[in-house]
């Protein structure tokens, strides 16, 4: 059976430069913020706009995935900036539930924020109903203060024989320098990253490049 390719994700676009970076470097997925009160937030005017700036610089043929971030915000709202953005998918990263979900119109990830004490049992648990309903799945670290992703990693222990299963990817403190060595204990089906590509708080192509690079080569 051939090697499995890992699905990478790079988070947090904030111009259509840097998604066209992460698109030309072999991104599978491409993150667009709209949490209410996080560094990357995007309001709906600007999130349509770097999209469609990107669009029209890229072959669409075979493009990443485009994946609206949202928290707890109003559904309808969501499926509007979503519908103007020109996304294919929405992440959830609250505590919505199954009555609202049912109100989404696209696809769905959605974020599992590990708790420390978390033990692999007790993520599989958790993780099975969102794989079940043919959603991707964000494992991520726990933070009472971070919402929209904390660039800090959780203990890996928890994700052993869960982060290997289909749909369901890596996130929390990756960067190029420790991804092939995330990859090589857990075997994720994808990873996700946004902090650790870069530099001074803005997406940086170089380390964009280095991070799907040392995915690729793991």
């Amino acid at each position: 059976m051939p090697a499995r390719t890992t699905r990478i994700k790079i988070c947090g676009m904030r111009s259509a430069d840097a998604a066209v970076a992460a698109s030309d470097a072999g991104a599978d997925y491409l993150g667009f913020n709209f949490v209410d009160g996080v560094r990357r937030q995007l309001q709906p005017d600007q999130g349509a706009q770097i999209v469609s700036a990107y669009k029209r610089n890229r072959d669409l043929s075979n493009k990443p995935g485009l994946v609206g971030l949202f928290r707890n915000q109003n559904a309808d709202w969501v499926n509007e900036t979503s519908a103007r953005a020109g996304l294919d998918y929405v992440q959830l990263c609250g505590d919505e539930d199954d009555e609202y979900i049912a109100q989404m119109q696209l696809p769905m990830f959605r974020q599992v924020r590990v708790k420390q004490g978390t033990t692999a049992t007790e993520l599989g648990r958790i993780v099975t109903p969102h794989l079940d309903a043919d959603r991707i799945v964000i494992l991520d670290h726990y933070s009472q203060i971070s919402h929209g992703g904390s660039g800090q990693s959780f203990d890996w222990a928890a994700a052993e024989g869960v982060a290997n299963l289909d749909r369901v990817m890596l996130a929390g403190g990756l960067n190029p320098e420790n991804v092939e060595s995330a990859i090589a204990r857990l075997s994720p089906w994808g990873v996700d990253v946004a902090s650790g590509v870069e530099t001074d708080g803005v997406k940086d192509p170089d380390r964009i490049r280095a991070f799907i690079s040392a995915v690729r080569n793991a």
